[in-house]
């Protein structure tokens, strides 16, 4: 895939925001949205300073440009990233249903400075029973109900 100057601009804004948000009290993660050339959002890493461990950068992005776009599909979309999604952004990338992502450092570079998520990719591998917070799955007629019910409605929105 050819990387032009434009992908070089984006990739060097959400960088930009990452450093500036460092000396804002967030840690070293930048993102930006961008649709046919345009920035739709962006986004910085403010887990500490809003004591919420799901604000990372790519989170925070996907969240503006939901809200600016009035939609929870973000087709189309391309976002540039300081910093290669943990397993968590990527997982909301998927869902957000961009077309692509772009990021400067790796998850290797990022456990250089003490931000590692290889843990959870090696949790996710194991039996659930198995993890570190062990998921237990549990026999319920009510939960299996609100399905059924999801699968009736007619006026739904798929997503």
């Amino acid at each position: 895939m050819t990387i032009t100057n434009d992908d070089i601009r984006f990739l060097e804004m959400a960088a930009e925001l990452a450093e500036k948000n460092i000396d804002n009290g967030g840690g070293p993660f930048g993102a930006v949205i961008v649709r046919n050339g345009e920035v739709v959002a962006t986004g910085v890493n403010r887990v500490t300073a809003d004591n919420d461990p799901t604000a990372h950068a790519e989170v925070n992005a996907i969240r503006q440009a939901c809200q600016r776009e009035s939609t929870f599909n973000l087709k189309g979309c391309v976002i540039y990233s300081s910093c290669e999604p943990c397993p968590m952004c990527l997982s909301a990338l998927y869902w957000a249903g961009v077309s692509r992502i772009y990021y400067g450092c790796t998850q290797d570079d990022a456990e250089a400075v003490n931000f590692s998520d290889r843990f959870i990719y090696r949790e996710l591998e194991k039996p659930k029973c198995d993890r570190m917070i062990p998921c237990i799955k549990m026999d319920s007629t009510r939960t299996i109900k609100v399905f059924e019910k999801w699968a009736d409605k007619a006026d739904k929105i798929e997503y």
